[in-house]
């Protein structure tokens, strides 16, 4: 497999000459399948609706036809991503799927629109296929669709082995979080190639970028292209800038084992009956933001809750199993502070919230070792609105997405890893994606984090702080194995702040007419 990252600009010869080029190298390096970049025949940037089905590709044009010949002459896979007008008068943001001889085998188009791109084309009308090859069965994305969970997801469960992703971002945290998190939480390949070079004209990016208060290098596609494996291991990564190509050899059967260490099947193991609010219609989030701040505490030692709370700690969150209640609640008396841990009743695996009055919300388990629970059941409290992942329902994207879609502003996840994954990419995609607050302890044997929403989030507010260049990843506070106590401030009014682009919802804007796989 390889992934090629190009510059495109509003030349589109000069586009193309570039996706031949690369293609080419690809092949020379032994490739059987390359990828490309999103909007490899035109920058994302249009005066009109008009003008951009004016530059769109068609079928038996000039653009098609070089990449089909190619496809054929070095008897290569190429998938790319381009505008395309459709003859009902739609444009779409749409990846193609060509064979070694040329034809095209498969076509969907981008089901979540990113910003400005909802001003000039139209989201998918219909999901993307599954395509068995040679080369083992393939899925299709585009990148904002890997910013959050839902495309990858549907078409895992479709039968994907290898997914292949096309972007055209400027992010940082594409790179280093939302392209490897879908590999490891699904079990399947990776393929992702991002553009470099200015992603708005070149010309007019001076002034775009002091408006926008950025340095005009933030623009610029970020690069990084990756390879990546179902454990999340980045196998093959091309730099930040410039034109490249990287090759691996993978092994696609790989992505047919979704087992955990422990034997979790981590698909079987899925309620998708309790996933029916992602696929209804959105309704926006029904309450108002929560407190600006809130001090919190991972805590591993019981002895040391009643120190944590005396020094402001208004949450404190416990590893699984740890603490007796009662004890909890006396330790937080006239402090005002609530505990979160678990506990087994029955044969059911409960989180439990509690105040110096005792056990005021109840959480059974969702998932593998519980089952018992039927929904995500938040808490109101003075601060904001609270909900518990109990064990490895922290394993499951659909967990967090109920979360968020209950309007909750802070996760509390008594937790125990078992891949490294989990805490270095799942739990942060997992607060990134839903814009919530997550607070995890884990045993005092394992590194436990803290993640909190910042304020400097798109670029569509001002930042309070430089641009770094990563959109939506959490402010993380890591407590390391063998650290008892960890504290940090969680956010619960960021919660409320997820338009992540101008006309663009991490939570409302997922595909939820298109995510039937998940509920199936």
């Amino acid at each position: 497999m390889a992934a090629a990252q190009i510059e495109a600009g509003q030349d589109v010869a000069a586009n193309l000459a570039a996706c031949l080029r690369v293609i080419d190298a690809a092949a020379a390096l032994g490739a059987e399948l390359v990828v490309l970049p999103e909007f490899c025949n035109h920058l994302s940037w249009y005066s009109s609706r008009a003008q951009a089905r004016e530059l769109a590709t068609r079928p038996g044009d000039p653009f098609l036809t070089a990449i089909a010949t190619r496809a054929a002459e070095h008897r290569i896979w190429i998938k790319i991503n381009v505008t395309f007008a459709y003859g009902d008068g739609r444009t779409g943001g749409t990846n193609l799927l060509f064979d070694p001889t040329g034809a095209i085998v498969a076509q969907c188009d981008k089901q979540t629109l990113m910003g400005a791109e909802n001003d000039f084309l139209e989201p998918a009308t219909h999901i993307g296929p599954v395509v068995g090859t040679p080369l083992g069965r393939l899925g299709m994305y585009a990148c904002m669709e890997g910013v959050i969970s839902e495309v990858a997801r549907g078409l895992t469960l479709r039968g994907a082995q290898v997914l292949l992703n096309s972007l055209n971002s400027f992010a940082l945290d594409e790179a280093d979080l939302h392209i490897p998190v879908r590999a490891a939480e699904n079990k399947v390949w990776v393929v992702a190639a991002n553009k470099v070079g200015p992603l708005l004209p070149r010309a007019e990016l001076p002034a775009i970028a002091e408006r926008l208060g950025v340095p005009p290098e933030w623009l610029h596609g970020a690069g990084e292209s990756q390879i990546v494996a179902p454990d999340g291991t980045v196998v093959a990564k091309a730099p930040r800038t410039g034109e490249h190509v990287i090759v691996a050899d993978i092994e696609p059967d790989r992505a047919d084992d979704k087992r955990r260490p422990d034997g979790t099947d981590i698909l079987a193991t899925r309620r998708p009956e309790l996933y029916t609010p992602i696929t209804d219609p959105p309704v926006g989030r029904q309450r108002p933001p929560g407190a600006a701040e809130l001090p919190v505490a991972v805590v591993r030692d019981p002895a040391l809750i009643r120190v944590a709370a005396e020094q402001g700690a208004r949450l404190i969150v416990l590893p699984e199993l740890t603490g007796d209640p009662a004890e909890l609640s006396a330790a937080v008396k006239d402090t005002g502070s609530h505990v979160v841990t678990t506990v087994v009743e029955n044969d059911v695996h409960l989180g439990l919230v509690i105040s110096e009055s005792g056990v005021v919300a109840r959480q059974p388990q969702l998932h593998a070792g519980g089952r018992a629970g039927k929904r995500i059941a938040p808490i109101d409290l003075e601060w904001g609105r609270l909900a518990v992942v109990v064990g490895d329902d922290a394993l499951y994207p659909e967990t967090f997405r109920l979360a968020a879609l209950a309007d909750v502003d802070v996760v509390a996840v008594p937790y125990r890893a078992g891949e490294p994954w989990e805490m270095a990419l799942g739990l942060p995609e997992r607060a990134a994606e839903n814009r919530l607050n997550v607070v995890v302890a884990t045993p005092l044997d394992q590194p436990a984090a803290i993640l909190a929403m910042s304020p400097d989030f798109t670029l569509w507010t001002a930042w309070q702080g430089p641009f770094t260049g990563r959109i939506s990843t959490p402010v993380r506070t890591d407590v390391p194995a063998g650290v008892p106590v960890g504290t940090a401030t969680v956010a619960p009014a960021q919660a409320a702040n997820r338009m992540v682009s101008r006309q663009t919802d991490l939570v409302d804007g997922r595909p939820w007419r298109l995510a039937g796989a998940l509920t199936r």
